[in-house]
């Protein structure tokens, strides 16, 4: 129980990092989808697509060195080949990257659609969030989260300070202020936003650029064959990851008809962001359990930890995702204030549901990464990339965006189930299956009653939240006394 506290402590750390930034994003999309500031529905459908395309690279430029990176720092006796090889590996592959894809920009640009203005300007936000994936992790891997966290919170800080003034301010100082005058230009807010983006990115590289000062540029080819070698399943992983995470808006932009295409991105992505907070919950929760994963494969029988995790993520996570469908139609008030948006609303519960499984996912995938069988981890997300790839496909001319939605929870579900199958074979965890499954079950049919069938009914939803925690409380009191005694130790 020690362990678990220490966990949560850790969690609640990088957490603060995580979910700050995912709240300033979810705040940015009352922003951006003001008519004041992005007067159509199809040019905030335009920057979301925009933004598919970063993630999607985003895990092609880190090529799953960060996960290679927490394995051979914990293992290997000398720590500062890891640290200078795996520096010099992101800083020439993301010169590289910029070198061809400058070449060919303009290609790119015809290709994607995306117009020469704006890829520039993602070029550069791509590289220099490349070039800090080693130092990110490296402050992980030492436990050092509240730095972590900091930098983390200044990037986001940035980011949503200029996005405020460039597309806010800027256009009424400049009336009166013949310098400002100079920098707004009419009808920029799209690059306005990657403009903030930048110079958010440059910030970040800034604060962390004392580390490249500090490690050996000395390359290990032996380890970095090595490292490689562990890391390409896990690109795989994220490549896969990023097609579940990002192709349905790409998908929607090639499929559906020109003239309702980017209306329908920009509605999906607005409601899309309701399901951050399933999101936020569960990338802070990783955040903190992947360096301990490694490290507790070290203790001995560390299957009864792994199990409890779990169960303290489904707890926590069904509670989570019931409170926000009690309360969606207050929060799409809050952050949505353009009722044009309101249309894709329906697919929120299905997207809380799908990052659900996802959380899920991640905490089973536990038994290939400490086993080094990370090779399943990446047949996983294949299937399901595959999963996402056929259902939009086969969804998207009869149904639009919620297809996609569909195609993302039957994706994140099947990856699930397929993770825990494979684990019970290769590296059994004793986890309370029944027990969690109930919990699953049960939260979902009193969302589907209180979104679907009373939807407005406030009183009716949190009936259904107060009926869940209590039976949390009833079922769970021994566990929730032994977590608060492990608290007050500590």
């Amino acid at each position: 129980m020690k362990k678990l506290v220490q966990l949560f402590k850790q969690t609640f750390i990088y957490g603060l990092a995580t979910v700050f930034p995912r709240i300033i994003s979810v705040l940015l999309v009352r922003v951006h989808t003001d008519k004041a500031v992005l007067e159509n529905v199809s040019d905030y459908g335009n920057l979301s697509l925009i933004f598919s395309y970063v993630i999607l690279f985003n895990v092609i430029l880190s090529y799953g060195l960060e996960t290679s990176f927490f394995r051979f720092f914990n293992n290997d006796s000398n720590k500062e080949d890891v640290l200078s090889t795996s520096s010099i590996s992101i800083i020439f592959t993301s010169f590289l990257f910029f070198s061809i894809t400058s070449i060919f920009k303009f290609e790119i640009s015809e290709f994607t659609g995306i117009e020469a203005q704006y890829l520039t300007l993602v070029l550069w936000i791509l590289v220099l969030d490349a070039l800090v994936v080693i130092p990110f992790a490296y402050l992980r891997a030492k436990g050092n989260a509240i730095k972590y966290s900091i930098i983390k919170i200044v990037n986001v800080l940035v980011y949503f300070s200029l996005n405020i003034f460039l597309l806010i301010f800027l256009k009424q100082l400049a009336i009166n202020n013949s310098l400002l005058d100079q920098i707004y230009v009419p009808n920029y807010e799209i690059s306005y936003i990657f403009i903030a983006n930048l110079i958010a990115s440059a910030t970040t590289l800034f604060l962390l650029i004392p580390f490249y000062f500090k490690i050996n540029y000395k390359l290990n080819i032996d380890l970095l064959k090595k490292m490689l070698t562990y890391a390409f399943p896990i690109l795989i992983s994220g490549l896969a990851y990023s097609i579940n995470e990002t192709f349905d808006k790409i998908l929607l932009d090639f499929i559906l008809p020109e003239s309702i295409a980017k209306n329908q991105i920009g509605m999906y992505a607005a409601c899309y962001k309701l399901a951050l907070f399933m999101t936020l919950f569960s990338t802070a929760y990783k955040l903190g359990i992947e360096p301990f994963f490694f490290k507790e494969a070290q203790e001995k029988s560390p299957q009864k930890t792994y199990a409890l995790i779990l169960e303290v993520f489904v707890i926590l996570g069904c509670s989570l995702f019931l409170t926000v469908i009690v309360f969606a139609d207050l929060l799409k008030i809050v952050f949505i204030g353009d009722p044009e948006y309101w249309q894709a609303m329906k697919i929120v519960p299905i997207i809380l549901l799908a990052n659900f499984c996802l959380g899920i996912y991640q905490n089973l995938s536990v038994w290939y990464k400490i086993t080094d069988k990370t090779k399943f981890g990446a047949y996983i997300s294949v299937c399901g990339a595959i999963i996402t790839l056929f259902l939009n496909i086969l969804l998207i001319p009869s149904y639009g965006y919620v297809g996609s939605a569909v195609a993302t929870l039957s994706a994140y579900l099947s990856m699930a189930i397929i993770s825990y199958f494979l684990g019970k074979r290769h590296y059994p965890i004793p986890y309370k299956t029944s027990k969690l499954s109930f919990y699953i079950i049960f939260v979902v049919i009193l969302s589907i009653t209180s979104f679907y069938f009373f939807r407005g009914n406030i009183y009716i939803g949190i009936a259904c939240l107060l009926l869940f925690n209590m039976t949390i409380l009833v079922v769970e009191k021994s566990s929730i006394r032994l977590l608060i005694k492990g608290f007050n130790e500590n």
